[in-house]
């Protein structure tokens, strides 16, 4: 809730003024920094806070203490709290959330922001940059997860359930999609579809909670129309795929692929 994010905020602030030498981090900081998390896991009331190995660990109530070894670059100052960088942060959730989060958490990571329509104008991180995180902790907690993660982002999903739908396709052994699939490539201004592919003229396309809008819904039907017109194969999901792990997707673009 966006009232328990402000609250998350005050009181982050407050306990990094309270403790010398440590910085919010794991759950916390992605609630700070604004970051997708898993509902079940975003709702923890617990505040995390790390601490370097030579000072004594955190024991206060409601605050999950951590005691990492953690580089200078990998923290930083926001809105005067000592933080987890946006790349630190996603490496420190590979120990608690499971895989396919993860992969959504780094996709959002290296998203272009969208001009215009995003404070950002460049990406929180980048798939180079996270794979180092990744070498520097051979020992952390979770790395294989990490390591394992950092090999299946993709710079282009928009949303969670963007990368969830592309994992579901790949793990049923389809073909990899292209992401932000346009009408034609070399035009910016082209419509686009979250993922597909060219090759066969598929398009998929994942419709969220904000596609509930009557605008969104009229940019939705033109953009629906130019694939059409075009003599695509169109295909569109929602939550309801996704409660169901997309195997109506997997279905549909499975049989998709086979035919011409």
């Amino acid at each position: 809730p966006r009232g328990w994010d402000f609250e998350v905020r005050e009181l982050a602030r407050a306990l990094s003024a309270a403790t010398p030498g440590a910085w919010i981090s794991h759950v916390t900081a992605a609630v700070v920094l604004g970051l997708w998390l898993p509902t079940w896991f975003r709702d923890s009331h617990e505040l995390h806070l790390s601490k370097p190995r030579n000072l004594p660990p955190v024991r206060r109530h409601g605050v999950v203490g951590h005691t990492v070894l953690a580089f200078e670059t990998e923290i930083m100052t926001l809105d005067g709290m000592r933080i987890s960088t946006p790349a630190r942060t996603w490496l420190d959730l590979a120990g608690l959330i499971p895989l396919e989060d993860l992969v959504a958490v780094g996709d959002q990571l290296i998203r272009q922001p969208r001009p215009g329509l995003e404070a950002r104008v460049e990406p929180w991180s980048t798939l180079p940059q996270l794979r180092h995180m990744v070498s520097k902790h051979p020992k952390l907690k979770g790395i294989v997860k990490a390591r394992e993660a950092a090999e299946l982002l993709r710079p282009g999903a928009d949303s969670a359930p963007e990368t969830f739908l592309r994992l579901a396709l790949t793990a049923a052994g389809l073909p990899e999609p292209e992401l932000q699939l346009r009408i034609t490539d070399t035009d910016q201004n082209s419509p686009a579809a979250d993922l597909g592919y060219r090759d066969e003229r598929i398009a998929i396309q994942y419709d969220g909670g904000h596609h509930l809008s009557r605008e969104q819904q009229s940019r939705d039907n033109r953009r629906d129309e130019h694939f059409n017109a075009a003599g695509w194969r169109y295909f569109k999901f929602n939550g309801d795929d996704l409660a169901q792990d997309f195997r109506r997707a997997v279905n549909q673009v499975r049989l998709a692929l086979r035919s011409p």
